[in-house]
């Protein structure tokens, strides 16, 4: 990550006294925007799994498929506050507030959640009969002021509601369903903020010949300054065009329904689209596929003219994505992007959690991790930034290897993790010559780390060398000092904030 090297700054004079010593930096990033940390700060948990994050107003909104939400730290059971499948939090601190209305009936889960651009209200879908107290079929709205539920918007929709997108004036709702308030809408509608269903009717089909025939809309993300709706899914068939012509993602006029973006080729068949997302100028999606040549990875497009701007190539599901500052944030279980800028080779263990280059798709150097967790195993399923705090939530049991379920959050500052110190050896094949030697360390959001060798307690060397986990070569120092002689040498690490606890000593005797 880049950012101000405090304790490298510190350094300055003794390397400039070491001007004799090279100091060797690795290759820059094809990219390099600043990243947040890979250091989670303290965040509350559920006891189950978070499918769908939203920011208004100062408060962050978590909704999924749990019973109660319990204190940063604490196990399974302990302090626990009762959830229902629903709950808000102070975005900046974490902490939780009152606002809990249940979501019952139906499956019990929330899937879906988009405030108005406004911040006035929340709207809500999922598999539910009751928000709050009060019937609702599958989507609700939540007054942000008061937390109530919003009298007004009732409409009936058949079946699960899985995304949601919102303008000034209209709401458009994605899932499972084929009828809202009594009319025919296969799987995607328009709605007015009050709740009256609008002439937008788009038929969203499967195929019998596809991997899964069973169509559905994931992820919608809507762009009233270009007039269209970008919708995706699994689906073979829009409107009754040609078969796979829109494969699993297609761009809508926001008012007609027509085709207007049919992104031929860019979702194979055994693929489909998970997250949508757009900044005003372009869109980014996240896709997950099963089986060979499928694509699993992230787009970027151009929201104009649906043009594709990159397209990366890594294996393992994405379900959700968030720009930010130039980067793109995902939520994964990546493990093959061998093929990607900056990316990794085949990895036994998923690493959950990605941030991208929006310039040029390169894998920046940020790599907090979650597991899999409880459910599908998935690990990240929602992201939201609020506040500048990137507010993660998903199956995951565990973040960074820590307990931690269901949530977490990621800020600019404090990083706090410093790099574990390599063990070191050394040796003396010449007079007056002695060689240490250590396998790199890695950080998770420093690509570049900083070595300190000191001889006799005296700073001798500073290295600078680039690392990853999967890239971790050895590092050697050859220190120059009398024949014969014997020395005491000690290594330590830094990220350029953190320093690592200190190795050594090593005692070395020089070659006469």
């Amino acid at each position: 990550m880049r950012r101000r090297r405090t304790v490298r700054s510190l350094l300055v004079a003794a390397v400039v006294a070491l001007s004799p010593l090279a100091l060797a930096t690795g290759p820059a990033h094809a990219a390099d925007e600043p990243t947040l940390t890979a250091d989670p700060l303290s965040t509350w948990q559920t006891d189950g799994i978070v499918w769908t994050l939203a920011y208004a107003e100062g408060v962050v909104y978590a909704g999924g498929t749990f019973e109660h939400i319990r204190p940063p730290g604490a196990a399974p059971g302990t302090g626990e506050l009762p959830r229902k499948n629903f709950a808000a939090f102070d975005a900046v601190t974490g902490e939780p507030l009152p606002c809990a209305p249940a979501f019952t009936g139906g499956v019990e889960t929330v899937r879906a959640m988009k405030a108005s651009p406004d911040g006035s209200v929340l709207y809500i879908g999922g598999s539910f009969g009751s928000a709050g107290g009060v019937g609702r079929s599958n989507t609700a709205a939540l007054d942000t002021a008061d937390c109530t539920i919003d009298d007004a918007w009732k409409p009936a929709v058949s079946s699960v509601v899985r995304a949601i997108d919102v303008t000034d004036t209209t709401v458009y709702i994605g899932g499972q369903f084929t009828t809202v308030q009594g009319e025919t809408r296969e799987r995607v509608a328009a709605l007015t903020r009050d709740g009256r269903l609008l002439p937008f009717n788009v038929t969203v089909r499967g195929s019998s010949i596809s991997n899964d025939p069973t169509p559905g809309i994931n992820a919608i993300t809507v762009s009233p300054e270009h007039g269209k709706v970008v919708i995706g899914g699994r689906f073979t068939s829009i409107n009754g065009s040609l078969l796979n012509s829109v494969h699993g993602l297609v761009g809508l006029d926001a008012t007609t329904g027509e085709i207007v973006n049919r992104f031929t080729g860019w979702i194979p068949r055994r693929s489909a689209v998970k997250s949508l997302v757009n900044d005003g100028t372009n869109f980014y999606l996240g896709a997950e596929g099963t089986g060979g040549g499928v694509f699993d990875g992230r787009v970027a497009g151009r929201l104009s003219d649906g043009a594709m701007l990159w397209k990366d190539t890594c294996l393992g599901a994405t379900q959700a994505v968030v720009p930010y500052r130039g980067v793109l944030y995902s939520g994964s279980h990546a493990h093959d992007c061998s093929q990607t800028p900056g990316g990794f080779p085949e990895h036994q263990n998923r690493q959950h959690l990605l941030a991208q280059s929006i310039a040029d798709e390169t894998i920046l150097t940020w790599f907090p991790d979650t597991n899999g967790g409880i459910g599908e195993k998935l690990g990240p399923r929602a992201m939201v930034m609020a506040d500048g705090i990137l507010w993660t939530g998903g199956e995951f049991t565990a973040v960074n290897d820590a307990p931690q379920q269901g949530l977490t959050r990621f800020a600019a500052a404090p990083d706090t993790g410093a790099p574990l110190v390599p063990a070191f050896s050394g040796t003396s094949d010449a007079p007056g010559k002695i060689t240490l030697s250590w396998r790199a360390a890695w950080d998770r959001d420093d690509g570049v780390l900083t070595y300190l060798v000191r001889r006799d307690g005296v700073l001798v060397a500073t290295l600078d060398r680039e690392s990853r986990s999967w890239d971790r070569p050895t590092v050697t120092f050859t220190d120059t000092v009398a024949p014969g002689a014997t020395h005491r040498y000690s290594l330590e690490v830094t990220d350029g904030t953190n320093l690592s606890s200190r190795n050594g000593p090593l005692y070395v005797t020089a070659a006469d």
